[in-house]
């Protein structure tokens, strides 16, 4: 892949797999994101350098920055940057060749997007080729990675994959609004109705014994009914860092579409 200039909307685990996977391809990748990341699976996102400067995943940093003059320099070093800024200020004082929607935001569908790059990627429910991006991604288990050139992608549907006969229940949601104070960290093994955080009064509990899998970050504010916590019933055997097999799969279509489009703008015209 020649030297692409793409942007990452999210700082999230499928965000930063797509980054990494982009950044290996000789892709000059750079998540963005404007607001504190509630991110519950951090050790497998570089969500945590908008906070502490730096994050690492799959032996690659990322490093927060705030001025995009900072972009060369931060390429240069081998490293990811993760530009902590407005998005229309993000994307308006950088010639990116691709933009990535990577949020993930499954409650509301991606605004329309197309023409902020020559090459527009979204990814999950609610995208719609031609209208607000180029092309999308499946997210869903059904047709995980299968890359859409035309129509829509299926819309949001079902329940969580069970793992050892816990869905939905694995995930604990914001009852309200507010700061979260985490009382638990990422890998603890805690036990059916521990509290591991609480939103002002508010306490989070766990609904059966497991390994914190993911927690957002103690001190961000978060609104109802986000997810901020993942319980694992899987003790003692549950991955907690690297990259996971659906965003590198994800990642791996992403990067097919980045790579296709290289192509064919590096394709000789025929006579």
């Amino acid at each position: 892949m020649k030297p692409t200039r793409i942007l990452i909307r999210g700082t999230g685990e499928i965000a930063s797999a797509v980054a990494c996977l982009l950044h290996r391809a000789g892709g000059l990748a750079a998540l963005q994101a404007s607001r504190p990341p509630i991110a519950i699976r951090r050790l497998m996102a570089f969500s945590d350098a908008v906070f502490d400067g730096t994050a690492q995943l799959d032996g690659l940093t990322a490093r927060r920055i705030d001025d995009p003059a900072a972009l060369a320099s931060v390429w240069a070093a081998g490293e990811i940057p993760l530009l902590y800024r407005d998005f229309a200020l993000a994307i308006r004082e950088c010639d990116w060749d691709v933009l990535v929607d990577a949020r993930m935001n499954k409650q509301h569908s991606p605004e329309a997007q197309r023409g902020l790059a020559p090459l527009v990627i979204g990814m999950g429910p609610g995208c719609a080729i031609g209208r607000n991006v180029d092309v999308a991604v499946e997210t869903s288990w059904d047709e995980l990675g299968r890359i859409l050139r035309h129509g829509e992608t299926l819309p949001l549907r079902g329940e969580p994959r069970a793992v050892l006969g816990h869905a939905r229940d694995r995930f604990r949601y914001a009852p309200q609004a507010g700061l979260l104070q985490a009382s638990a960290t990422i890998g603890q093994v805690v036990r059916v109705g521990e509290e591991i955080a609480r939103i002002g009064h508010m306490p989070i509990c766990a609904v059966f014994d497991g390994v914190v899998r993911g927690i957002t970050r103690d001190g961000v504010p978060v609104e109802s009914g986000n997810k901020i916590a993942e319980i694992d019933p899987r003790i003692g055997s549950v991955t907690l860092t690297g990259i996971d097999h659906r965003p590198r799969r994800i990642a791996e279509a992403v990067a097919a579409i980045v790579a296709d489009a290289v192509a064919c703008q590096s394709a000789p015209m025929e006579a």
